[in-house]
């Protein structure tokens, strides 16, 4: 296993590489043009294709073809750059078509800036694009995750056939921290849905249209069914020193990290603080907050944004507990000190 200091983006390119992606189609945008940049660096030396299409639609149109022909391929952007590719997300959720989308995300709306934001959870968790599709959404909160779990977003998206986001923002992006890798995979797979220009595969067709509304209600009836498998399968989400908390706090990605420095400094000083995080925004650990509701007195989400996940930490706990929020904006990353006076305000004396 070798080990190696490096921005979380340049993780992501590494770990989809070891996952056997060899085609990436991108757009520069910042804080995620390094991806590109370590994409166009290193998939020509694996024999892989490295493409910067015209725009953010134009890429990820491109990955929709890849992707129907077997390859595992994948793009990455920034806040803009998604909701432009949030049209080809449908119909490659509409195809059943597995590939990774990376959103690194930045401060909004518009242009915003180039800060580190959360704000796009309501786009990427919650759909985004048009029709009743989901997918998958794996938040990193360490460059080693961001290699890690671009490697589990490919086994997931080729297990299910559906395209898998990884959410993370740009000051996981842009840090650097030793990143351990293992062997690079070997196998390659052929799947008896995919069009690879051979006899075997002529009568496969890759399409979301189905004009008739019958048809179209089954398909989207299967893919419900799909998306209940997943969120039975697929939850991951991180537990720390909750085993007696009387008080939980909730965030995912950079935030998470702050989050166990309170909890920390809380325990020290005599308070039974812990802390959620949750590692796939969907499937959404909804039942494990139900269940801390019956034994946590109060909540805490935190958010780099205007309370977007709060909003599923409310419905989960399902009228049990209160479920407070404290958020910062337009690129601000908030303290450790500053989320540490805010979980104070929660303490029943």
């Amino acid at each position: 296993m070798s080990k190696f200091l490096m921005k979380g983006n340049d993780a992501i390119v590494r770990g989809a590489i070891l996952a056997g992606c060899r085609i990436y189609f991108g757009y520069p945008i910042t804080p995620a043009s390094e991806i590109a940049e370590s994409a166009a660096k290193y998939m020509p030396k694996v024999g892989g294709t490295f493409l910067q299409a015209e725009s953010e639609v134009a890429a990820i149109n491109m990955v929709y073809g890849s992707a129907g022909c077997g390859a595992r391929a994948m793009t990455a952007s920034s806040s803009p750059g998604i909701s432009l590719k949030q049209e080809g997300v449908s119909y490659a959720a509409g195809s059943e078509l597995p590939c990774v989308i990376v959103d690194i995300t930045r401060g909004g709306p518009g242009l915003g800036n180039i800060a580190p934001e959360q704000s796009d959870y309501n786009q990427v968790v919650k759909g985004g694009g048009h029709g009743n599709y989901k997918t998958p959404v794996l938040a990193p909160n360490s460059a080693q995750e961001m290699s890690d779990l671009t490697q589990l977003a490919f086994d997931i998206a080729e297990k299910y056939r559906t395209p898998v986001y990884i959410l993370a923002d740009g000051y996981t992006g842009q840090m650097m921290e030793p990143v351990e890798f293992d062997q690079p995979r070997m196998e390659q797979t052929r799947h008896d849905w995919a069009l690879y220009g051979d006899k075997e595969s002529k009568k496969n067709l890759i399409s979301s249209i189905f004009l008739d509304p019958e048809e179209l209600e089954a398909h989207n009836q299967k893919l419900q069914r799909k998306y209940a498998e997943i969120e039975a399968n697929e939850l991951r989400f991180e537990e720390f020193m909750l085993d007696d908390a009387e008080y939980v706090l909730i965030g995912y990605g950079i935030v998470s990290r702050i989050l166990k420095t309170v909890v920390e400094d809380l325990r020290r000083a005599g308070y039974k603080f812990g802390l959620l995080r949750p590692i796939t925004l969907f499937p959404f650990p909804k039942q494990k907050i139900n269940e801390l509701g019956d034994q946590a007195k109060k909540f805490l989400v935190v958010e780099m944004s205007n309370g977007q996940m709060v909003e599923d930490v409310r419905l989960a706990l399902n009228g049990k507990k209160s479920a407070e929020f404290y958020g910062r904006m337009g690129g601000v990353v908030p303290t450790a000190g500053e989320i540490l006076d805010r979980a104070k305000q929660l303490i029943v004396k």
